[in-house]
């Protein structure tokens, strides 16, 4: 089968949608959720925090799962639980339940990010890497552009429990062509052509190198700046991912009083900007460094460029006066954001070799959630009046991530074990 790499992070990708649809579905409900189960903003909030708690947890538990059963089940074992957490959703009654219900398909969820940087590492040759991560987190912008118009129109037809239903079966449609084609990683997988296992592996000489390649255990890859520089750019970038994630709809709602079918009006154009920004970082990356540029200089001008174009429409944010003002400025910000964080999520796979990949894009994907967790808890205090304070925040964090790049990542490399 040829191109069957692009086919397995095209799946990848679709994952992602389907994971995004099934974690903003509540987002979106919530007015007519919260109505019925006798719920408030504060409520929603805590959710929140339980899910990203959940789901910080999940994300280095499912680092090292990938790392040990491998790519194939992992993926299984993750969407398969999180297509149950939120199919349960249906039969909802009390806040508790929910909570409950919200932690599980945080873990779950989790196992997505550091399976597809497992993946890519895996499947893809360093020059192709960032355009691969690119896909992935496209699926994650197409999950947020057609999440919030997708589950208005089911809950307009059937209702939020039948929709919350509907939308866990599609986990289950995934896992079909998954473990069709999956049959094993690139080096045994029936389905490659000779010639794309020799471009994704290269030459015998190449797959000896990769194999002896540098894959530390946790205590000694703590050990390396670098390590910190991917962990700590990702405390302070991906809050501002997540703001707009979590509470773009309650924004609407609040700022503009926006009803459940409003919201799915507005709250997906913004992320059609950030599916643009996954692509454009991906393919710029990839781009210089076929003109010869190395990979340092590659990685470090996306990301730098992400993060500059972010912080004027977030500042511009803090006044804006209209919902479509508002959500076209939110696109461009995540139109950067995911410019930076796409070639951020390709560190792991340029220091490392593929036994520590997966370890070290789970921590990074805990140390967002945990700095995500503060922004949570602010949001409530910080908008009695207006949204300019948090937007204000969320500027301060996006130079706070760049400077961890420049100042802890050193030159972007593989690197050696100290003793060595």
């Amino acid at each position: 089968m040829k191109n069957l790499r692009w086919l397995v992070i095209s799946l990848i990708g679709l994952a992602t949608v389907i994971n995004y649809i099934d974690r903003n579905a509540l987002a979106v409900m919530w007015p007519a959720v919260s109505r019925e189960i006798g719920a408030d903003k504060s409520d929603y909030a805590l959710l929140v925090t339980v899910f990203m708690l959940a789901y910080a947890f999940g994300q280095s538990v499912f680092g090292r799962i990938f790392d040990v059963i491998g790519t194939r089940l992992g993926f299984a074992v993750s969407i398969l639980f999180w297509s149950l957490s939120i199919g349960l959703h249906s039969v909802v009654r009390s806040l508790g339940i929910l909570a409950v219900l919200r932690v599980t398909l945080g873990v779950s969820e989790a196992g997505n990010w550091p399976g597809a940087a497992k993946a890519n590492a895996l499947w893809f040759p360093q020059k192709e890497r960032a355009l691969a991560q690119g896909i992935f987190n496209a699926g994650a912008s197409l999950g947020a552009i057609v999440s919030a118009p997708l589950v208005a129109l089911l809950f307009t037809a059937f209702g939020w429990r039948m929709t919350f239903l509907f939308i866990g079966v599609l986990g289950f449609l995934w896992l079909v062509p998954w473990l069709f084609l999956y049959r094993a990683d690139p080096e045994t997988n029936p389905w490659l052509t000779p010639g794309e296992r020799n471009h994704i592996l290269g030459t015998a000489e190449a797959q000896s190198r990769k194999a002896d390649g540098y894959a530390p255990g946790w205590t000694e890859m703590l050990r390396h700046r670098q390590s910190w520089a991917i962990i700590l750019s990702r405390f302070f970038l991906d809050p501002v991912w997540w703001l707009f994630v979590s509470w773009l709809p309650i924004y609407l709602a609040e700022t503009f009083g926006f009803d459940v079918q409003q919201i799915g009006l507005f709250a997906w154009v913004p992320f059609v900007g950030a599916m643009a920004g996954s692509l454009i970082g991906g393919w710029l990356s990839g781009a210089l460094i076929a003109r010869g540029k190395t990979v340092n200089f590659a990685r470090k001008t996306a990301i730098t460029l992400g993060c500059t174009i972010m912080l004027p429409p977030l500042l511009l944010t803090m006044h804006a006066g209209s919902p479509l003002y508002a959500v076209l400025l939110i696109a461009v910000i995540l139109f950067g954001f995911q410019m930076a964080i796409n070639n951020i999520q390709t560190l792991p796979a340029d220091y490392f070799a593929g036994g520590t990949v997966g370890s070290l894009a789970g921590l990074g994907g805990t140390a967002a959630v945990a700095g995500t967790l503060v922004t949570t808890w602010l949001v409530p205090a910080m908008t009695k009046a207006s949204y300019a304070p948090i937007f204000a925040l969320a500027a301060a964090l996006v130079p706070a991530s760049l400077l961890c790049i420049w100042l802890l990542g050193g030159r972007i490399a593989p690197l050696s074990s100290p003793n060595r």
